[in-house]
């Protein structure tokens, strides 16, 4: 009898024993220590059981009976279900939604929650009418810890409410080169400001008091989730900044530069970490069992589980690109403990099994990723808490949240330029005005302003949520009697207007995610610098753009303009934005990142030599200096 089959039947033999009398489940009882709860649960399950565990499908083919007979262990929806009736449901059909499948899974053998997650990179950006938060890289220009761990409070709260166990944020990548499409992703250039700012792991997770009984810190609970720092590691830091690329350096530099804010989140318990398409020295993550289990499990002694990215499998090339049993066997025995198939589950699990079957993968591996994935769903709560609170559905896109986005755009907005002559600033902006140009493609659409990753996941233009944009602000901020005029592209009529006083310019990127955003010109898109050109030529004119990184600045453009703010991917809440230029409130946003000259420097950092940027990092300007 080999191993499987003594399993299965010391299964079947457990059930009998349940059947004829009432045991004690240790793993039911919230009250028993949580290694002990894993060890009795783990005991109990079949093979194909624990698999189920390894397993995360995509909601779009997940199913009571996949869910419930072959014990799925986490749903999720890939880039905020792009395309279907869930672009535009409320925070309570999600709710719904997600307590269906947990019924589910409710109704397995073992009654063995799942975990549902989602990419609430910047607020519960999946949800229509949820607060979408400034994109991370805005963030970092705060420098400020504390404001991003009470954004971590608010989307968990949002998050929760849905039903949703698990976000897969923070990003800890350190960018080193704005060319890279997940640039906004990265508070920063710097590892020490990406370390500060992984206070977030905090905010979704929760500070218990000290002497947490298990020595875990995670508040487990209704009001919670899991976090997951990512993509381990090196993904900000590839050659010539291309996503999935290939990050060449020394171990020293790996762990100086892009390790560090692991530490970080370790040191706050983050519960699952994911690994990054990215390579190092042509070493495919997924599948690189050094940095995975030697460096991240036993040296760092991360006890949570390692998830892939989405179809991470799939992803690996040479030599295990061309068999995907083989990549299989390549990414578990690496250590990674659950992956995100995330829509040909039952090849996968097929697959899985027979490698367990023939030795390729022992047993071992395969008890040490469930454990990691059983202790975090009883870190998180998730056996005595699996259903949604309904009675946090008011939080989503409330207006205590969306108060504390519009302070985060505020103190993200990092100013470059004020005055032609900087002893005549040109702002704030007189609010009471007789005629105001607001110009630009940016100036009123909600899409644009929140960027990638919101509602879908390359996200896109239009009112595609509940927010304010640029537009909308400008016309609550202003005086009764002030007159504004919005054209996007203004007529030669409209600029020879000499009532107008000044003009709002607001250019700036379409939105991205991923690859999508990789960029080797950096250029404003939409003639933004001609717009903006056409315009000083004939009014005063602040220019606001729009990005998740810095795009090149035209020397002449920048002389000719009066004022030039960087507003980042500000989301949902526009007024924080007319917050500071119109005066209520003071700049305080400083570069998280170098602002280039040219994109012949690229990549360049603080620290390099030579360094001539055109904008150091940390460089902002205030109206009190």
């Amino acid at each position: 009898m080999n191993a499987i089959d003594r399993e299965s039947t010391m299964s079947r033999a457990g059930e009998a024993k349940e059947e004829e009398e009432e045991e004690y489940l240790v793993y039911r009882n919230p009250s028993e220590p949580v290694e002990a709860r894993v060890s009795d649960l783990l005991s109990r399950m079949s093979l194909r059981e624990k698999l189920g565990q390894m397993t995360q499908i995509d909601r779009s083919v997940a199913d009571s009976a996949a869910i419930r007979d072959l014990c799925i262990g986490s749903v999720l929806n890939g880039g905020g279900s792009d395309g279907d009736a869930m672009n535009r449901a409320s925070a309570a059909d999600w709710a719904d939604m997600i307590d269906a499948f947990q019924n589910s899974a409710l109704q397995s053998r073992l009654g063995i929650p799942i975990v549902y997650a989602v990419d609430a990179v910047h607020g519960h950006s999946n949800v229509y009418g949820a607060t979408i938060f400034p994109h991370h890289v805005a963030l970092g220009a705060t420098r400020d810890p504390d404001l991003v761990r009470r954004i971590g409070v608010a989307t968990a709260l949002e998050v929760r409410a849905t039903g949703v166990h698990g976000n897969f944020a923070p990003c800890v990548a350190v960018c080193r080169d704005p060319r890279w499409g997940r640039s906004y992703e990265s508070f920063s250039e710097d590892t020490e400001i990406v370390r500060k700012m992984t206070s977030m792991v905090t905010g979704l997770q929760g500070s218990p008091p000290i002497g947490h009984p298990d020595g875990y810190p995670f508040v487990a609970g209704r009001k919670n989730v899991f976090g997951c720092a990512k993509h381990f590691v090196g993904d900000g830091g590839t050659h010539e900044g291309k996503n999935e690329g290939n990050t060449i350096s020394s171990y020293h530099d790996l762990e100086r530069i892009h390790l560090l804010p692991y530490l970080d989140c370790l040191s706050q318990g983050v519960c699952t970490v994911m690994a990054s398409y990215s390579s190092w020295n042509g070493s495919q993550l997924h599948s690189h069992k050094i940095l995975l289990t030697d460096v991240l499990k036993d040296k760092l002694n991360f006890k949570g589980f390692v998830i892939t990215d989405w179809e991470g499998i799939d992803r690996l090339s040479h030599p295990h690109g061309s068999n995907y049993r083989d990549c299989i066997s390549a990414t578990i025995n690496a250590g990674v403990d659950m992956v995100m198939v995330p829509f040909r589950y039952k090849q996968f699990l097929e697959h899985l099994m027979h490698l367990v079957e023939s030795g390729e993968i022992p047993m071992s591996r395969i008890n040490d990723a469930v454990e990691r994935i059983l202790r975090v769903k009883f870190i998180a709560g998730v056996f005595e808490h699996p259903l949604t609170d309904r009675s946090l559905l008011d939080t989503v896109g409330c207006k205590m949240h969306r108060e504390l986005a519009r302070e985060a755009v505020r103190k993200s907005l990092v100013l470059l330029k004020n005055g032609k002559d900087p002893k005549k600033p040109f702002l704030p902006l007189d609010r009471n005005a007789r005629k105001i140009l607001v110009a630009g493609g940016h100036a009123d659409d909600l899409g644009y302003q929140c960027g990638g990753w919101t509602i879908s996941w390359q996200g896109s233009s239009g009112r595609i949520t509940i927010g304010t944009t640029i537009l909308d602000a400008i016309k609550g901020t202003v005086g009764g009697k002030t007159q504004v005029v919005h054209e996007p592209s203004p007529s030669p009529a409209t600029l020879a207007d000499e009532d107008l006083s000044f003009a709002i310019v607001v250019v700036g990127e379409a939105p991205y995610a991923e690859s999508h955003g990789d960029n080797a010109e950096l250029k404003i898109p939409f003639n933004g610098t001609e717009l903006i050109n056409s315009i000083t030529e004939r009014i005063p004119t602040l220019a606001i753009l729009i990005s998740g990184r810095p795009l090149v600045l035209e020397p002449e453009m920048l002389e000719k303009v009066d004022a030039f703010v960087a507003a980042w991917l500000p989301g949902t809440e526009g007024k924080g934005i007319t917050d500071v230029v119109f005066g209520d409130y003071d700049f305080e946003g400083l570069l998280p990142v170098t602002w280039f000259k040219t994109v012949d420097q690229l990549p360049i950092n603080a620290g390099h030599e030579p360094y001539d940027p055109l904008f150091p990092l940390g460089f902002g300007l205030r109206y009190n200096m």
